[in-house]
């Protein structure tokens, strides 16, 4: 029983968390870090995408997602600055604030590795429900003799 125990727990290393330690936004599969950092309107270039889905409970998301902003909430570019180092984000107000990169984000999006850490798991635990089974006829073999 504890070897089940042992491989159910290996597969369930696998889920993925956001990282809730920060507000942040996602934009393109990369993740910006909110700062207080005010932006003025002439440093902002072209609109370059807007908040898809918002949720402040912790998971993993598809799209532009945001742990603080509501959906619509749109991000554009600061003249000047790559997307690789940072971004503005226009606030309820009209304001702008920015937003530094953090990482790659990788969200709900398909990956094989993944996928084949899962079926390894599964055969696994199929492998140790096939050596309880067949320990177990053994046992009641030894029993009736």
């Amino acid at each position: 029983m504890s070897v089940i125990f042992a491989l159910s727990s290996f597969i369930t290393l696998g889920t993925a968390h956001a990282d809730w330690a920060h507000r942040f936004v996602v934009n393109d599969g990369k993740s910006y870090i909110i700062s207080d950092t005010q932006v003025e309107s002439a440093q902002i270039g072209a609109k370059i995408g807007k908040v898809t889905s918002y949720s402040d409970k912790e998971g993993t998301y598809s799209g532009n997602f945001s742990n603080v902003y509501p959906k619509g909430t749109e991000y554009y570019e600061i003249k000047g600055i790559s997307l690789k180092e940072a971004i503005a984000i226009k606030q309820d107000d009209g304001s702008f604030i920015k937003a530094a990169y953090g990482s790659e984000y990788e969200g709900k999006a398909f990956h094989l590795k993944t996928v084949l850490f899962y079926i390894g798991g599964l055969f696994l635990l199929l492998i140790a429900f096939l050596f309880v089974k067949n320990n177990w006829k053994q046992s009641e073999n030894d029993f009736t003799k």
